[in-house]
């Protein structure tokens, strides 16, 4: 039983710690969101996956920069309406 307790602190004390790692509340929308916006900063921090969709998409390495940035703003849409309690 203790064991249980500790590994449910450390989650706990992960889910405080990083915002994307979520927590119970967590919607499906925001988990998605998160891993979009993780995807997309880890693009924009990798220069060769930039000249790579460059390449791919016929696009200039700043259009393809500037086209991530966007996608980071709202990478699923809309947030969906929350229905009151």
């Amino acid at each position: 039983m203790g064991d249980r307790y500790n590994i449910h602190s450390q989650l706990e004390h992960l889910q405080s710690k990083y915002i994307g790692t979520g927590h119970a509340d967590t919607t499906k929308w925001e988990w998605l969101t998160n891993q979009h916006r993780d995807s997309f900063a880890s693009y924009l921090g990798h220069f060769d996956m930039i000249n790579n969709f460059a390449i791919v998409e016929n696009e200039t390495k700043a259009r393809v920069r500037f086209n991530l940035m966007e996608k980071m703003m709202q990478p699923c849409g809309a947030p969906p309406e929350k229905p009151e309690d």
